[in-house]
């Protein structure tokens, strides 16, 4: 299995700090967001991962020469001329994760969590069906899933807003694994711009994608400036 991690943001919500350093950068307890990400992916065993960059890029090149975790090999992918968002990120990458002939883990760089990523990948073996990591908490836009816990739909409580079915509602965590029939219907998508939520809803009513719920499942989005105390007393956490 192989990985990508969604470093290509602007990290908006992160200024003033990204205004000179990338998002994937961000320190937090002593190692930048990126590192978290790789060192989880390592110990559970994935060796060949893909960063995209697009917000001052050579930042983070020059951070995987020299940090590169040992005995791992990771790609850059750039999207310095134009931002993709994540659908469109991975489906660029492809070319870089084998051209969809292996399944790939796909992360956030500023999501941690406590998941146990061998477990998660331990049940995508068990039906090489995709699964979405997903959790029982509160937010404004949740996935719906039907009663075999396939995605069905989407909806905004906010707004009212429901597209394909209402469901079971669950919230995305932004850790997905893709099968290799995923991704294939991923390299076909017509668009150059889109996200993995709308390619997830272009194509639930023909692919199973599987709830994942993660046991005693912890999460932070290290997202916004005024978080990052907080951040990093979770991510100290984690261990």
């Amino acid at each position: 299995m192989k990985a990508m991690i969604f470093a290509a943001g602007l990290g908006t919500r992160l200024k003033p700090l990204t205004d000179r350093i990338p998002k994937a950068l961000v320190p937090l307890a002593g190692k930048p967001l990126l590192c978290w990400q790789l060192d989880k992916l390592v110990d559970a065993g994935i060796r060949d991962i893909v960063v995209n960059v697009h917000h001052l890029p050579e930042q983070i090149i020059e951070y995987l020469s020299e940090q590169c975790p040992k005995g791992c090999r990771v790609q850059i992918s750039d999207e310095r001329n134009l931002l993709l968002d994540t659908g469109g990120g991975l489906k660029k990458a492809l070319t870089l994760l084998g051209d969809a002939r292996e399944p790939v883990l796909a992360c956030n760089v500023d999501i941690l969590s406590n998941i146990d990523l061998k477990a998660l990948i331990h049940q995508y073996e068990m039906t090489s069906e995709s699964l979405l990591v997903v959790s029982d908490r509160i937010t404004q836009r949740y996935l719906c899933f039907d009663s075999e816990d396939c995605l069905c739909g989407w909806t905004n409580l906010k707004t009212g807003e429901i597209k394909q079915k209402d469901g079971r509602h669950l919230a995305f965590s932004g850790m997905q694994i893709l099968s290799v029939e995923a991704l294939q219907r991923l390299r076909e998508m017509p668009d150059m711009v889109f996200s993995m939520i709308d390619f997830y809803l272009s194509q639930c009513q023909t692919l199973r994608l599987h709830a994942y719920v993660p046991s005693d499942y912890r999460i932070m989005d290290v997202g916004k400036i005024e978080h990052l105390q907080d951040a990093e007393e979770f991510a100290l956490s984690l261990g």
